[in-house]
């Protein structure tokens, strides 16, 4: 996608105009580089010289995601097509692509750091905080079914045993699955324990019961 133009016209006004036609924006869109005012010459003719103007389209929030993938794809050797669906408040990044599997990582901790710096580089540019999400090719949804399943099964051994039972260390999102999972519940509770990145889930028993 083209995002900037070199024009050359009699007047600054003119080569603005002229690369703001071809880049298709208006000019509150854009960055203006003044290569040369130009001049009217001697007479309006004798060594006139045309304005030359460097018109670049202000990056918007897409422009800012592909800007920082591509090069960390690029580094990885993985070609990656990218899905961006904007909803309230919310940036969704789906990527799909023969070998992006590497980007999920072990237990997805690759992806959620690029998306935790993706977070960090989209609110740089944002006047409102934007939550994002990274998934890749559908993992975070197995992922979910996935942590839904063991929490319930969880639920149903605490209460067999009437023993609190601990899950293996999990980041916040994948806590915050356990947690809402099992929110209600009759028979057991749920709490976190310990200090990121160690930070686990306790499956409780409710003692009243």
């Amino acid at each position: 996608m083209q995002r900037s133009v070199t024009k050359e016209a009699k007047s600054v006004d003119e080569a603005i105009r002229l690369a703001c036609e071809e880049l298709d924006v208006v000019e509150d869109d854009v960055e203006i580089e003044i290569i040369n005012e130009g001049n009217k010459g001697l007479l309006g003719i004798i060594g006139s010289k045309n304005a030359v103007v460097k018109v670049t389209k202000k990056a918007g929030i897409d422009d800012v995601i592909v800007d920082f993938l591509r090069p960390i794809f690029e580094h990885m050797d993985i070609t990656a097509q990218l899905d961006i669906i904007h909803e309230e408040n919310q940036i969704t990044v789906n990527l799909t692509g023969d070998d992006v599997g590497i980007v999920i990582g072990r237990r997805g901790e690759t992806l959620d750091s690029l998306q935790y710096l993706l977070s960090l580089v989209v609110n740089r540019s944002s006047d409102e905080y934007i939550r994002v999400i990274m998934d890749v090719a559908g993992y975070r949804k197995k992922r979910e079914q996935t942590l839904v399943r063991l929490a319930n099964r969880m639920a149903d051994k605490v209460t067999r045993y009437r023993k609190s039972m601990t899950l293996e260390p999990m980041n916040p999102y994948e806590r915050r699955i356990i947690h809402s999972t099992l929110q209600g519940h009759r028979y057991v509770d749920t709490e976190s324990i310990g200090e990121d990145p160690n930070r686990k889930v306790v499956v409780r028993y409710k003692a009243n019961y």
